[in-house]
């Protein structure tokens, strides 16, 4: 598969979408939306049909996680802090994956022509959680992410989406970076609420 505009874009508004997210900037909700909308129709096109459905569901958490940032957010004592993920929060996340990745992959293995069906349903549900946990700015959804991208890399690749690939091994990278900014801010807050106590 040769190389089209819609994955050149697809790769710009991506790697600064996840750029954005790793330094808490509200413009990666409204770039994301715009790399959602390319990578549908990249998807289709290359018969990855849940990755496809993926951005559809990533534009409605888009949508969610900008509300929650800009409603949460700001420089005052509301602003949406960046924290640990308690262990519901993890049972539930795990059990969402778990049954999204083996309905997924049934319902892809029936009603699709996919290739790669176990795939594409484990790289949906690790990436929705990962979404999930980043509107609400809990640090290990970075770990989540840094799941899904190890799974994309060769997903992508053996799609010929090699562009792609290359990008999701630039956002693994991100990840890495993101995860260290994050865990730095989640330290330094009891030093910060210090300070504004004193």
């Amino acid at each position: 598969m040769s190389l089209t505009w819609t994955e050149i874009l697809g790769f710009a508004t991506g790697a600064l979408c996840v750029w954005l997210v790793a330094r808490q900037h509200i413009a990666n909700w409204p770039v994301g939306l715009a790399n959602n909308a390319l990578f549908i129709a990249l998807f289709l096109r290359s018969g990855l049909y849940a990755d496809a459905g993926l951005q559809v569901v990533f534009i409605a958490l888009a949508a969610y996680g900008w509300w929650t940032w800009a409603h949460g957010g700001g420089s005052g004592p509301g602003a949406l802090a960046v924290r640990r993920t308690t262990r519901t929060e993890w049972r539930w996340l795990l059990a969402a994956g778990a049954v999204g990745t083996v309905a997924l992959t049934f319902l892809l293995g029936a009603a699709t022509d996919s290739t790669v069906p176990f795939w594409d349903a484990l790289t949906t549900a690790l990436s929705l959680t990962a979404t999930y946990g980043q509107c609400v700015k809990l640090v290990e959804s970075w770990w989540l992410w840094i799941a899904a991208d190890v799974v994309y890399i060769p997903l992508y690749a053996y799609k010929e989406l090699y562009l792609t690939s290359l990008l999701y091994a630039g956002f693994l990278t991100l990840c890495l970076i993101g995860l260290r900014g994050w865990r730095r801010e989640l330290a330094a807050r009891p030093a910060r609420l210090a300070e504004v106590a004193a």
